[in-house]
């Protein structure tokens, strides 16, 4: 482990400490992050934006860190495509270079270009997709060059800018809103109240139908939903021939946003799993995922389009599904048909 990632581990585990952890001593700061967030909101609010001629659904959050976002988007894309939509996904790209965005993402497109999430996506769902730091610059070059009628902001909850007529926020079960303050001192992008402003909040707790109250969270109840992350089967990441592997010892490999979540996953699933977690979005060389030894080495999805080009017929990848509560669903379609511009269609 890195020096810089025995840093980011030490002040991720702070944030997640309900206690508060040593960074509460940065309490000034988010105090002062918190002022300058909420002008720049404000700021964007109060001018004449451009308004999308299709609804909007952002889902984001408020949290550093992974939360599952991606796989509900997935999820989201999914059941309304089966409902007759025709979305279109509009990202930032971690990572990505912005020297000629917006860029049209495909399923051959380089994550190192475009970001990790999006090139999963894309070979996912097969539907427009395009990235750009600036949201407002990617729905309109979207819209001009393909004719969807709903427009889904994988992230963006901040990006105020870009009108949105629903807003969906997504929290992990297992870590909430951690200390419950601002960065840098908390996780927080923005404080607890935002919650209250959205109109769904979807909890990765691992099951639909727990009915606990966590943090001043209600898990159930009108606009309040849990979802759990489904694995699949083991896919080869170089696209092998060969069975995957059964049960046993191997080496558990997660650049995302809580590697753990992942590690667990894999111990649930029986796998004795030696844990090797790097940063979120992290871009995997061969060393990275080759050891001493014959063991089969297990990664995500979202690793994964990182690691096709050195991957060998030892690297497998666990895919994961969204199991979304039809209630959400149907709640989620009863805001957008409520909601939709006069011009959409």
């Amino acid at each position: 482990m890195s020096c810089w990632h025995r840093v980011t581990v030490s002040v991720t585990d702070s944030w997640y400490n309900p206690a508060g952890g040593w960074t509460k001593v940065l309490k000034p700061l988010s105090r002062l992050f918190t002022l300058l967030a909420a002008k720049r909101k404000q700021r964007y609010l109060s001018r004449a934006r451009w308004v999308p001629p299709v609804p909007v659904v952002v889902v984001g959050n408020i949290t550093v860190g992974g939360t599952g976002k991606t796989p509900l988007v997935t999820a989201l894309v999914t059941a309304l495509q089966a409902r007759g939509y025709r979305p279109g996904i509009i990202s930032r790209g971690f990572g990505a270079g912005a020297g000629d965005a917006p860029v049209w993402v495909t399923p051959a497109s380089d994550p190192a270009r475009v970001g990790d999430e999006p090139v999963m996506l894309a070979r996912q769902l097969g539907v427009p997709l395009v990235v750009d730091a600036d949201r407002v610059r990617a729905a309109r070059y979207l819209l001009e060059r393909c004719d969807c009628n709903l427009l889904i902001a994988d992230d963006g909850l901040q990006h105020y800018n870009l009108q949105r007529h629903i807003e969906l926020l997504v929290l992990d079960g297992d870590r909430l809103l951690g200390n419950r303050l601002c960065l840098p001192a908390g996780p927080l992008r923005e404080p607890p109240q935002r919650m209250g402003q959205v109109d769904l909040i979807l909890i990765n707790t691992g099951s639909e139908t727990r009915p606990e109250r966590w943090d001043g969270i209600e898990a159930q109840g009108p606009g309040r939903f849990c979802f759990s992350l489904q694995p699949s089967d083991l896919v080869s990441v170089c696209g092998s021939a060969q069975p995957p592997p059964g049960v046993g010892r191997v080496h558990g490999v997660a650049g995302i946003g809580h590697p753990e979540r992942f590690f667990n996953t894999l111990r649930t699933l029986g796998y004795d799993v030696i844990a090797h977690p790097f940063p979120d979005h992290h871009p995997f060389t061969p060393a990275d995922i080759t050891f001493d030894d014959d063991l089969p080495v297990l990664m995500t999805a979202k690793d994964a389009v990182k690691c096709v080009g050195f991957a060998t017929d030892r690297h497998w990848y666990l895919p994961v599904t969204a199991r979304v509560p039809e209630p959400c669903i149907e709640q989620l379609v009863a805001m957008i048909n409520a909601r939709a511009p006069a011009a959409s269609g």
